[in-house]
């Protein structure tokens, strides 16, 4: 296992790279603790690959460099880094059985035989394949292929860190639940460094300790899932995370107080903020109070979603959503407040600390 250190990563794909618009992985200086189990979320084309890739070695970053446990590695191939890695789509060897496919990588580095079956035999039964572990590879599903790709990424003990680009898109959804709570408990078992890329949401929240956001080729958060949902630190992450996501309101400030459009918005604490800044209010529907006291909304739809409705509202002109209880009620005339708990505020997209 490893730590990882990304000291002023960026990454362009043309030469020359002269805007920061020119750059698909923007300044990236963070550090991930040996152990732990990232996710890399975000939306396609936000640099989630591009920068897994340069933790792998299959790209050298424009800029920056990469530690590993203090070490550079940054000109180091990827068979030279000890890391494994498990692809978006199942890498196996067809002509090979079940538990040789697991065994490759172990007997590549001349592991004694005796050790590699004890081994393989412990991954065979934590990915549950121990019933076809001597069927050939060539004929089954792409699920248990991609079970494979996982065990053969789990397999060995001394890795530095095991990196998944979005392992589970072949997979079908009981199946992709299944995978993910394996994952995790062996992750909590071996405490190998987890990287895990992808793009939902739900798997990036079951799965990691830490969630990494990224848009727009940078990171815009680190954090617990409770912490990405309570308080987002960009308004991307109040939208991307949660179902449906944070509401974002255009206000003015004034102190402690946020005006939108008519009504006046008691705040947590005062903003302190430099001139000519957008600023906008974020409040997660949960947060929404629906009943007959409040700022006045017009209700444009009701969704029934099992044990909770969203209430799809307009207020002073802007969309907002409400979530309730099932069985709660929508009043004829109504109002919502907003608690104070769950308000932010930001400036240009970025999360404002409110003073008390």
């Amino acid at each position: 296992m490893a730590r990882i250190d990304l000291d002023h990563i960026r990454h362009a794909y043309m030469a020359n790279p002269s805007r920061e618009e020119d750059y698909a992985l923007r300044e990236v200086h963070h550090s991930w603790e040996d152990g732990g189990a990232y996710a890399l979320l975000g939306p396609s084309g936000c640099g989630k690959t591009t920068l897994l890739n340069i933790i792998s070695g299959l790209l050298t970053p424009s800029e920056g460099k990469i530690l590993f446990d203090g070490k550079d590695v940054t000109g180091l191939q990827p068979e030279e880094r000890n890391i494994a890695q498990v692809f978006q789509f199942p890498v196996v060897y067809d002509t090979m059985t079940v538990a040789d496919n697991l065994a490759f990588p172990l007997r590549n580095r001349g592991m004694a035989e005796a050790e590699v079956q004890s081994r393989v035999a412990e991954v065979l039964e934590m990915i549950d394949l121990v019933d076809i572990a001597h069927r050939k590879a060539r004929g089954l599903t792409a699920d248990l292929k991609q079970k494979i790709s996982l065990g053969r990424g789990l397999v060995r003990a001394d890795v530095n860190a095991i990196l998944f680009d979005e392992p589970l898109t072949v997979i079908d959804p009981h199946m992709k639940w299944q995978l993910r709570s394996q994952l995790k408990l062996l992750h909590r078992r071996f405490g190998h460094t987890m990287v895990y890329v992808t793009h939902d949401q739900t798997e990036a929240l079951t799965f990691a300790d830490k969630v990494v956001v990224m848009y727009g080729g940078e990171i815009v958060q680190i954090g617990t899932p409770q912490e990405l949902f309570e308080r987002p630190s960009h308004t991307f992450v109040g939208y991307f995370i949660g179902s449906p996501g944070m509401n974002v309101l255009p206000v003015a400030l004034d102190g402690a107080r946020a005006q939108l459009g008519q009504h006046s918005i008691a705040l947590p604490g005062a903003a302190s903020l430099g001139d000519g800044k957008r600023t906008e209010l974020g409040i997660r529907p949960e947060f929404v109070q629906l009943g007959t006291e409040g700022m006045p909304v017009s209700i444009r739809a009701i969704e029934d979603i099992g044990r909770q409705k969203i209430v799809r509202a307009m207020i002073e002109g802007n969309e907002l959503a409400i979530v309730l209880n099932e069985d709660a009620s929508v009043p004829a005339d109504p109002h919502v407040t907003f608690d104070p708990a769950g308000i932010n505020v930001y400036a240009d997209d970025w999360r404002v600390k409110l003073g008390g």
